[in-house]
């Protein structure tokens, strides 16, 4: 078997099988179209001709190169991920990565707004959205939920308007893994999703001859892209102070700070993230616990 048709049908499996999100198989087709070119230049191209050596001289080369070490965390998981697969799938196949170890990855705190922060943001967003103009109407619709629920940039974009409750201030999201979650929202949030429905997404839908049937619509009136919440929360957070990520994952991080700062419940932010294990919400401890400290250091004058 080549390595390029087992590459393909190990893709397959994962969206067919385990459900993966388009951007996690992204993620995985582009490490292991990455291996296969390296092979392919020391004219390994069958799945019979790889070894654990060939794989570390990869890692070895990405590194050269200057891969950083969580990079090289994940090229290694998809190798290893796709290893396995061969084993338990084609006939005689053989584990080539069962040996190589992931290596750990240095821990960074994820970027965290303060709520100081986070409430300029909004409120700048509420300035524009008050032109009446339909795309900032959208825009500070899309933050006050990212915010407000630190649901994933995927997720946003796959809901339909069915999945909003207004009413009960709550939307209904498919998580990793095709896992259905239920999240509620405040009321700055449902304020700026109603005005979004009733005077914005009917503005931009008749923008298209044939409108997207996604919650949140383009400029054009098409389905909204992943690709344009990321430059939305870009334009946004880059002017806000602080470094790190601008993206929608960062609105997460703050989202699941906040909660954890105002007291709630570790479990209940892993259900309101919807982390499959809990040591992946654990982090947010972490975060406030540094941002006390930091603020002890910077008003305590024994400190």
């Amino acid at each position: 078997m080549t390595l390029d048709a087992a590459i393909d049908a190990f893709l397959g499996s994962l969206e067919r099988e385990r459900g993966l999100s388009p951007h996690t198989i992204r993620g995985y087709r582009q490490d292991l179209r990455s291996l296969a070119e390296a092979l392919d230049r020391r004219g390994v191209t069958a799945v019979a001709e790889i070894d654990v050596e060939a794989l570390r001289d990869w890692l070895w080369e990405r590194q050269q190169g200057g891969a950083a070490p969580s990079s090289l965390a994940r090229n290694t998981s998809a190798v290893k991920a796709f290893g396995r697969w061969l084993s338990e799938t084609v006939p005689g196949a053989q584990n080539p990565a069962a040996r190589l170890r992931i290596p750990k990855a240095p821990k960074r705190l994820p970027r965290v707004l303060t709520e100081q922060q986070a409430t300029a943001s909004l409120d700048e967003l509420a300035a524009r959205a008050a032109s009446g103009d339909p795309v900032a109407r959208r825009d500070l619709a899309i933050i006050e939920l990212l915010y407000a629920t630190g649901i994933r940039a995927q997720e946003l974009c796959s809901a339909g308007p069915g999945d909003l409750d207004l009413r009960a201030r709550t939307i209904r999201v498919l998580g990793k893994g095709a896992k259905e979650r239920i999240v509620p929202f405040g009321k700055p949030a449902a304020d700026a999703l109603d005005a979004y429905l009733r005077l914005a997404r009917p503005a931009l839908a008749a923008r298209a001859e044939a409108p997207g049937n996604a919650l949140f619509l383009g400029a054009r009136g098409g389905d909204l892209g992943t690709r344009a919440v990321y430059a939305i929360t870009e334009r946004l957070l880059d002017r806000v102070p602080g470094s790190g990520p601008s993206g929608p994952h960062t609105l997460r991080h703050t989202a699941a700070t906040h909660l954890l700062d105002g007291g709630a419940d570790l479990r209940v932010v892993q259900e309101v993230l919807g982390h499959a294990s809990l040591a992946s919400t654990q982090v947010y401890t972490q975060v406030s616990s540094e941002r006390l400290a930091a603020v002890y250091r910077q008003a305590h004058p024994r400190a």
